[in-house]
C-alpha cells in the first residue's frame, strides 16, 4: 500500500518505519530541509520537502498513486487542509489526520477526514484495521487489538478460483475458520475450496493481514 506522510517529525518518522516494517510504501513530505535529510540517510524511502497542505507538493509525491495520506504536522488546520485535499482533489480512499487539540476531533470528523486521531501511538495499527486496499474487514479485535478476527468476500473473476486451502501459502499466524457459499456454511478442511462469491472468516494477527491479501491474490 502506498502512503503519503504529511509531516516529518519524530511522529512521521515513527510511523513511516512502522509502515516499511509492515510491508508499505510510505513517502514523506517535510518542509524542513534539514528534516528531510535526516530522515533519507536513516530511511530508504522517497522525501519530498515542501508544504503537504498544497496541491504542488501532494503532486510531487505522487499523491494519485497513494492508497491512503497520513497528516502528522504538529498543526491542525494544516493536517485539516492536508486530508481535504487528498480526498476532494485527488480522491484518495483514506485520510488520517493526526489531532493534536482534542477539542478538534469532531471538527475533523465532519469536515471529512476519515479517521482524526489523537493518541499517535495508534496510528500504525489503526492502518491496520481501516486502511486496507483489500476487501478484508475486521469484525472483532481480539488480545488488545493485536489480532482480530476479519471477513473478506472473494471477488468476482477469481483468478484462483477453485484452489483448496492445502494449495494456499498463508502466513502462520492466520487460520481460515470458516467459509460462507450461497447461504451455507462450511467448516474448512485442506481439501476445501474457495471460489468467487464466497466470505472467508479469518483469524490473524494485524501484523500480518496484509501479508494474507497478498498470498489470497486480493490485492
Amino acid at each position: 500500500m502506498t502512503v503519503i506522510v504529511v509531516g516529518g517529525g519524530k511522529v512521521g518518522f515513527y510511523l513511516a518505519r512502522t509502515l516499511m516494517e509492515h510491508g508499505h510504501k510510505p513517502r514523506i513530505i517535510e518542509e524542513s530541509k534539514e528534516t528531510c535529510a535526516r530522515i533519507a540517510n536513516d530511511l530508504d524511502i522517497p522525501i519530498f520537502c515542501g508544504d503537504g497542505s498544497t496541491i504542488e507538493a501532494l503532486q510531487n509525491a505522487g499523491i494519485e498513486e497513494a492508497d491512503a495520506l497520513i497528516s502528522v504536522t504538529g498543526k491542525d488546520e494544516n493536517n485539516l487542509i492536508a486530508c481535504q485535499l487528498a480526498k476532494k482533489e485527488f480522491h484518495v480512499k483514506r485520510t488520517v489526520a493526526r489531532v493534536n487539540n482534542p477539542k478538534n476531533m469532531s471538527i475533523m470528523k465532519q469536515l471529512g477526514v476519515d479517521i482524526p486521531i489523537s493518541s499517535t501511538d495508534n496510528i500504525a495499527r489503526l492502518l491496520e484495521r481501516e486502511v486496507d486496499t483489500s476487501a478484508i474487514k475486521q469484525i472483532m479485535s481480539l488480545n488488545r487489538g493485536e489480532t482480530s478476527i476479519s471477513e473478506f468476500e472473494i471477488p468476482q473473476n477469481y483468478k484462483r478460483d477453485g484452489i483448496r486451502l492445502s494449495e494456499l501459502r498463508m502466513p502462520e499466524e492466520s487460520i481460515i475458520v470458516s467459509i460462507s457459499r450461497d447461504g451455507t456454511m462450511i467448516i474448512p478442511r485442506g481439501n476445501t475450496q474457495i471460489f468467487s462469491g464466497d466470505k472467508v472468516i479469518v483469524i490473524c494477527q494485524l501484523k500480518v493481514i496484509h501479508d494474507l491479501s497478498r498470498m489470497l491474490g486480493l490485492e
